[in-house]
């Protein structure tokens, strides 16, 4: 998953990009309201994650200025505040979950990725077509009940393949998917992880569409 933070605690917020990039997502944070709306004019993100409290004004606003407009990015409110009522505003407001400070990192993880799969209407965990199965909790992969390893990279490429198989999706929005802001990103990489996916799951297993980008190949 692409993950937004906005957050203005420096230290939390690099504490955060680092935990979950470590579990597999692709992170950028910024500490403003006016910061994160220009990175919300852009597309590519899966979650975000939003405080309350920022320098120049509150989240609040942030996540009503979304609802408005109908987007249903999935959110988690992130606040020292801790009152019954911010809760209340904030669920109302629009918000997928709430998590006050101070908290564990795997249970905002967990949180993240059950907001994103409500979002995405899947009762399940894993991901799973035919032999493949794709759990994002423990970033494992099985192929016919045998374990397979892979990169950071390769799982969120085969992730975001496998959350809608029919989907084509196009090289541009698998690199926005993966990569953050300021990564160097080499002109053949998306190829690269397509090739290195096909090699541990079967030549067959991504199709390429030509001239419009991959998919997963249903199983016959």
């Amino acid at each position: 998953m692409r993950i937004l933070i906005v957050e203005d605690d420096d230290v939390l917020a690099n504490g955060l990009k680092v935990g979950l990039e470590l579990a597999g997502n692709s992170v950028d944070s910024v500490s403003t309201c006016a910061d994160a709306r220009a990175a919300l004019a852009s597309p590519g993100f899966d979650a975000v994650v939003l405080d309350l409290m920022l320098p120049d004004g509150s989240g609040i606003e942030i996540l009503a200025e979304l609802r408005r407009c109908g987007d249903n990015l999935p959110v988690l409110l992130l606040t020292a505040l801790d009152e019954v009522v911010d809760r209340i505003e904030g669920l109302d407001a629009g918000a997928d979950d709430y998590l006050g400070k101070p908290f564990d990192l795997d249970e905002l993880a967990a949180r993240i990725r059950a907001i994103v799969r409500r979002r995405d209407g899947r009762a399940t965990p894993s991901l799973t077509l035919g032999g493949i199965v794709l759990d994002p909790a423990d970033m494992s992969l099985s192929l016919d009940g045998a374990p397979v390893n892979l990169s950071r990279r390769e799982f969120s490429v085969l992730a975001m393949l496998m959350e809608q198989p029919a989907r084509i999706r196009s090289k541009s929005e698998i690199e926005d998917r993966i990569y953050g802001w300021g990564e160097e990103v080499e002109s053949n990489a998306v190829e690269v992880h397509i090739h290195n996916l096909r090699a541990k799951l079967g030549r067959d297993a991504i199709e390429t569409i030509r001239g419009l980008g991959y998919r997963m190949r249903r199983p016959k």
